[in-house]
């Protein structure tokens, strides 16, 4: 799955429903061509780590930009949603 440039608000609903026609299934999140990242689409992300490691099956961010990096540190204090697979 690759994300869009902008993962604002209007993103997320197309994000979640996105990830859950994937569910059951392993997925890798391409981040490569994040320009902005926004904290409801962070969210869906968090919440579909969490759900992908309780299902066990794996779930991860591949090839994350330097803004995706940036946002996720900003708002996490950290870059672990980027560099962990489930």
């Amino acid at each position: 799955m690759k994300l869009t440039s902008v993962l604002d608000l209007g993103a997320a609903a197309p994000l979640w429903k996105g990830l859950h026609e994937l569910r059951g299934q392993p997925v890798t999140v391409d981040a490569s061509a994040v320009d902005r990242l926004g904290g409801q689409c962070l969210q869906v992300l968090l919440a579909a780590r969490v759900q992908w490691a309780q299902d066990g099956i794996p779930f991860s961010i591949s090839s994350p930009s330097q803004a995706f990096l940036e946002g996720a540190q900003m708002m996490m204090g950290d870059d672990d949603l980027a560099s962990a697979e489930t």
